[in-house]
């Protein structure tokens, strides 16, 4: 390996609150399989084009398993270790698994994500929609978007979904924002990790003794799985379900407002929303980094990525390729961005994908329809962004209204 990159990489999005770290831009059009210096002296690579990042993720021979690779932090975060230890696997956290493991309990919950299924869910999601615009529209201005919108729907969505109590949001969303934080002890990411599984496990136990309509009790009637999977998966699809499609629903409000052509467009032809959708994705990228373990030696992108190597992935770098997309730091909402990685590729593509589109869909043409005056009430640059935690986003937007919504 040589010249590796040193480890101070910077990953904040220093160019602006929508664009890609200056330093992996550079990199990308450099080398974009390129080998990396991590802060306790260990090479490994990052990878930023598209092409080299499809290739990666749809290799199996790059494991998941963070039971068989050191993550090392790929940069600088005041108090955190420089690695840590190989973490035990967790039953049921697919995400994290390999096949035959991940393809076991993968395949258990693909009948519950169909486009069919999901399809059939569409109108419930509207409704959801739409009451929660009416309670937003009942408050005075300004308020947080965040709190008020953009966190609840998909939460609403994800626990009727599931069958978690909505009433026990708090439980959820204040420990996996927690779990979500970067600069944090690994005591402290471990806490808000038992809580949630604490919560979940009495949750799990309660509906393999009566289950429900839901897609936790459908899960607990198979005997093929012990609760500790059963709280492996439901914390993941309840990680997954709200938090990535919240922050797409603030960042995405955040980044139409700060485009107002666009925005006005949007409103004027509805049926641009779902191309609109696949750009906000691709532009946004919210969840960006992830980990991957050389099983073997590879040949990627005319490097050779050696067996035990760890590999960081970075998806926003790759949706910002401009080998794949045209002019690829500007938001166009009539550009066909299917493609993007976002949802990830191969076997661990994004299993909830659909429901995902279904919400922001609705999301997005509900708030443009019913707040057709909807603007920021700071400036951009005071706009509180989640530089600090593991999935982008907002921590709030303060937005009013002139008109009284319809």
């Amino acid at each position: 390996m040589s010249h590796p990159i040193p480890h101070g990489l910077p990953m904040e999005r220093d160019a602006g609150p929508f664009d890609p770290p200056a330093a992996i831009t550079r990199l990308r059009e450099a080398r974009p399989v390129c080998p990396m210096l991590f802060p306790d002296g260990h090479e490994g690579w990052l990878v930023t084009g598209y092409d080299a990042v499809r290739k990666l993720m749809a290799d199996t021979r790059f494991s998941s398993r963070q039971d068989i690779g050191v993550v090392h932090i790929p940069y600088e975060t005041p108090g955190m270790p420089v690695a840590t230890e190989p973490s035990p696997q967790v039953p049921g956290l697919f995400i994290a698994m390999d096949p035959p493991d991940h393809t076991r309990l993968r395949r258990k919950l693909t009948g519950a994500f169909t486009v069919r299924r999901v399809k059939q869910l569409e109108e419930r999601i509207i409704d959801i929609v739409e009451r929660q615009l009416e309670e937003l529209a009942r408050l005075t201005p300004p308020v947080d978007l965040v709190k008020e919108y953009a966190l609840p729907v998909p939460s609403l969505v994800i626990c009727e979904l599931l069958g978690v109590p909505y009433a026990d949001r708090e439980t959820f969303q204040v420990n996996s924002a927690k779990f979500l934080v970067r600069d944090q002890s690994l005591e402290e990411k471990m806490a808000a990790y038992g809580a949630m599984t604490t919560y979940l496990a009495g949750l799990v136990t309660r509906k393999r003794a009566e289950p429900g309509e839901d897609i936790l009790s459908d899960l607990a009637r198979d005997d093929d799985l012990s609760i500790e999977e059963l709280v492996g998966i439901a914390f993941l699809l309840l990680l997954a379900g709200h938090e990535t499609t919240a922050n797409m629903l603030a960042l995405g409000t955040f980044a139409l407002l700060e485009h107002p052509e666009q925005l006005a467009e949007l409103r004027a032809d509805p049926d641009l929303l779902p191309d609109a959708v696949e750009e906000l994705m691709r532009y946004l990228s919210v969840a960006d980094i992830f980990y991957r373990y050389a099983t073997d030696d590879i040949e990627l992108g005319g490097e050779t990525i050696g067996k035990g190597s760890t590999v960081v992935v970075s998806l926003l770098a790759a949706n910002h390729d401009p080998q794949r997309f045209d002019n690829p730091d500007t938001l166009d909402i009539h550009r066909k961005a299917r493609g993007h990685t976002s949802f990830g590729h191969g076997v661990h593509q994004c299993l909830g994908q659909q429901l995902a589109r279904i919400e922001m869909r609705a999301g997005f043409a509900g708030l443009l329809r019913r707040f057709p005056t909807l603007e920021l009430t700071i400036p951009a640059d005071e706009v509180k962004l989640r530089t600090d935690m593991n999935i982008y986003g907002v921590h709030e937007l303060p937005v009013t209204w002139t008109e009284t919504p319809r």
